[in-house]
């Protein structure tokens, strides 16, 4: 049985999908890494060469989202018949091991205990356009020291168990919270200013196809123009986000840990997602991890 597959779905990101593909298709090999090409797109074709692609057709349609993770969770269902985990989540969300331990994420998984849902800390990375004045070439991490926590992207997205994941990736139907210290999730979607205009302007457009409402369209109200804001004001407002002493993230943790409960009688599981107000500054070990 292989240790570890990823899984991820895409529509056009090549920002992301390049960052994906370094990611784990160099740590876990392209055979192992499974992209469903929303829209059959050449470019993501074209990137993702040797990796295990899934054409659907890009027909604009209401409740697209809903859509994908049922289409998510079954194909995650089916290779962990293949595989002792598979890692699945958006394709601006990559799962990384704290250096500190002394190995890879690939590293981790051979060990980690099957029959299990696994939940890294998520950690927003966040680009300070008053300090980090260039664009990103291709590595992420150091270019980029800052983030702020995130635990709406505190996502139970290494799978070894026969569960249900809820819709956007939030949720499964996994009774306990496995938070390994040395796990994080970083969700890259404000890293880069420059490609998150270019990001939005694309899924703006594809909203606009669609001709649904945020309700009907059931995924992040982001995606939506008249939701978005103005692209400069929110990145500069992250000079304003608390800068804290040092990088210690067990309080969060042992938040997310406390406060594990049922989410309400839905089968699904979840904890506290709060929101706050600041920032760290990543220790220079994780330097070129993404």
């Amino acid at each position: 049985m292989q240790t570890v597959a990823a899984v991820t779905m895409v529509r056009d990101d090549a920002f992301f999908l390049k960052a994906w593909l370094r990611h784990y298709g160099e740590m876990f090999g392209r055979e192992n890494c499974y992209i469903v090409n929303h829209g059959r797109g050449a470019e993501v074709a074209a990137l993702a060469e040797g990796c295990n692609i899934i054409g659907i057709p890009g027909d604009p349609h209401k409740n697209f989202d809903v859509k994908r993770w049922g289409l998510l969770n079954n194909i995650v269902g089916g290779l962990r018949r293949y595989y002792k985990h598979v890692i699945v989540g958006d394709v601006d969300e990559l799962v990384v091991v704290d250096p500190d331990l002394g190995g890879s994420l690939l590293d981790f998984v051979k060990d980690a205990p099957e029959g299990r849902v696994v939940t890294p800390l998520g950690l927003e990375v966040i680009h300070r356009i008053d300090l980090e004045p260039d664009a990103i070439d291709d590595v992420i991490l150091g270019p980029r020291r800052y983030v702020r926590p995130a635990p709406h992207y505190s996502k139970p997205c290494i799978v070894s168990a026969p569960v249900k994941i809820a819709r956007g990736g939030h949720f499964t139907q996994y009774d306990k919270v496995h938070a390994p210290d040395e796990l994080f999730l970083m969700h890259l979607k404000f890293c880069d200013f420059g490609a998150y205009v270019g990001v939005m302007d694309h899924r703006n457009d594809v909203t606009a196809s669609v001709q649904a409402s945020i309700k009907d369209a059931s995924i992040g109200r982001h995606w939506f123009a008249e939701a978005r804001g103005e692209d400069r004001a929110v990145f500069e407002a992250f000079a304003e986000l608390e800068l804290q002493d040092d990088f210690n993230m067990h309080p969060l943790r042992r938040k997310m840990r406390r406060s594990f409960k049922p989410r309400g009688e839905t089968g699904f599981f979840h904890f506290d997602r709060p929101e706050y107000n600041t920032q760290y500054k990543l220790p220079e070990r994780f330097n070129g991890l993404i």
